[in-house]
């Protein structure tokens, strides 16, 4: 009898004793990832992203540490509304932006606020990025297109003469009642007409973390333009174009300050430092990228340099009593020029373990630290993208691990977005930009027929061991979708939120029809539960 015979014969009979159906069974159970929730707008137009990421890559989705309270951007959204629960059907004011806060109840959402500006203005894109303490009673909304001159705390909302100036908006909770109560601006805000990256301003809010108490604000401006070096240097510079900058804000009960203005080492043109932040949840541990960093290094700490332009950077910064300080200059042990390390990064609760994505990144290899080799000096312009995981012990940092997507593909942009959860041992790395068809957990990834559909890659830490545990897909994916344009964790990481900024449904609210396209790039977000098998996280 030939092998496969008796394969097929002792197959039959294990099927027969009820074997393989428990083989089978333990196989479904290890996909533990599933989606609980289809959550839309309570008033989507064509064009709003609910959920937002997109070629600017804005953090528009937010969990609490429990994942009982959600907030979710909109910065396209076009009403004139102010502050709470205002008129959702105005469409007067294009892309002001909205926040929609949302709690659940046992495994039920349902939206609590509908959170606009006070001083809403045409393309402001309230909720480009959006923060939650860990409560959820405390949350920042940035509106990186504002165009006030104010600078400070609670200045002059009216005036609109710096077009891209950016700002923050602080809200907090008591009860269900939600209220604004700080507007933040960088104590150095731009000159009209002097930037000239993306625009005019120094587009204070680019990027935007908060602690877990609600207490510690840091926010990035990637267009400043200070050629200052270092902590609290001369803001009033503007020599260095789009060299970046990130503002330290504390709250002492209800009243902000501004406790630091930072600054890379090696402040550079165009580097665009403050690209992306991240904090601890004490506040003490600040990251910050500058994505077009042009350092050699492979090694951290290593020389500043220009010599592989747009390799990309993470600094850490550590905060002792009030005074911040440089720790590390993160680099990538692969970097190439035009890698883009540092285009987001996210910080655990403890500050010790920290992610960061490289969209650019080109190797075409896959999995958690691949073997297969890759061409770490040759420019590709693939993008497949990577996700590099740094620990700290002590005040030392090393790389623990270089990710790739299970399915690397040309472009797919694999950890533009990511988020590391609380306890930092769950990474969520979406590639918003991938081309599966699969719908739903883990279905087949070597289609290419839903050109930008996008897809989240979840990952699971073991001691120092990180492994990929589902590849996810909303339930309702099609093309141009961009499923993983943002993605929260919960602290735990049994709770994930994905953006999908151009998926098209006109359904509002919660489990809606996910197959209605009447109202294109209106936006949604899903909600996945995470359940470990035994002996695994």
């Amino acid at each position: 009898m030939r092998r496969g015979m008796v394969s097929a014969v002792i197959l039959a009979a294990l099927v027969a004793l009820g074997v393989v159906a428990g083989i089978e069974a333990q196989s479904a159970s290890s996909t533990s990832l599933k989606q609980v929730a289809y959550i839309k707008a309570s008033n989507p137009h064509a064009g709003d992203h609910f959920g937002n990421g997109g070629t600017l890559l804005g953090d528009s989705v937010a969990l609490s540490g429990d994942g009982n309270t959600m907030a979710v951007g909109a910065p396209n959204e076009s009403s004139g509304a102010k502050g709470i629960n205002g008129n959702q059907n105005d469409t007067s004011v294009y892309s002001a932006g909205a926040v929609y806060v949302y709690t659940r109840s046992g495994g039920a959402w349902t939206q609590q606020a509908y959170v606009k500006a006070s001083n809403p203005g045409v393309d402001d894109e309230f909720g480009h990025a959006v923060a939650l303490s860990a409560d959820g009673n405390t949350m920042a909304v940035s509106a990186y297109f504002e165009g006030g001159n104010a600078t400070g705390i609670n200045g002059n909302q009216d005036d609109d003469s710096i077009p891209q100036a950016g700002a923050v908006y602080v809200f907090t909770r008591l009860g269900t009642t939600w209220t604004q109560q700080a507007y933040i601006k960088a104590s150095n805000t731009g000159e009209a007409g002097k930037d000239g990256n993306f625009g005019d301003g120094d587009q204070f809010g680019f990027s935007l973390a908060l602690s877990d108490d609600g207490n510690t604000i840091a926010v990035g401006a990637n267009a400043e333009d200070s050629n200052a070096t270092g902590i609290n240097g001369n803001q009033a510079d503007n020599s260095m174009q789009s060299s970046g900058a990130a503002y330290v804000f504390t709250r002492t009960g209800t009243s902000w300050a501004q406790q630091a203005y930072v600054k890379a080492a090696n402040t550079a043109g165009g580097a665009q430092f403050g690209y992306s932040v991240g904090l601890s949840a004490d506040g003490g541990t600040l990251a910050a990228s500058s994505f077009d960093e042009g350092g050699s290094s492979r090694v951290i700490n290593g020389p500043y340099d220009r010599m592989r332009n747009g390799s990309g950077a993470v600094y850490v910064f550590t905060r002792a009593g009030t005074a911040w300080t440089q720790q590390a200059y993160l680099k990538a042990s692969n970097a190439e020029a035009a890698d883009s390390l540092g285009v987001i990064v996210s910080v655990s609760d403890d500050g010790n373990t920290l992610a960061s994505g490289s969209l650019d990144e080109d190797c075409f290899a896959t999995g958690v630290n691949p073997t297969q080799p890759c061409d770490n000096d040759r420019v590709s312009n693939t993008s497949t993208g990577a996700a590099y995981v740094f620990v700290r012990s002590g005040t030392t940092w090393t790389q623990q691990a270089f990710i790739k997507a299970s399915n690397t593909g040309k472009e797919d942009w694999f950890a533009s977005r990511l988020q590391i959860s609380g306890d930092g041992n769950t990474l969520a790395a979406p590639a918003q930009l991938e081309d599966s068809a699969a719908q739903g957990i883990n279905g087949k990834q070597d289609d290419e027929s839903a050109q930008e559909a996008g897809a989240v890659y979840f990952f699971t830490r073991t001691g120092t061991m990180w492994s990929q545990k589902a590849y996810a897909k909303g339930s309702n994916n099609e093309a141009f979708d961009e499923f993983g344009s943002s993605v929260a964790l919960t602290r735990d990481g049994r709770t994930m939120a994905v953006g999908a900024r151009g998926e098209d449904s006109g359904a509002t609210g919660i489990n809606g029809n996910q197959k209605d396209n009447s109202v294109k790039e209106a936006g949604a977000v899903y909600v996945f539960t995470y359940t470990p098998t035994t002996g695994t996280r």
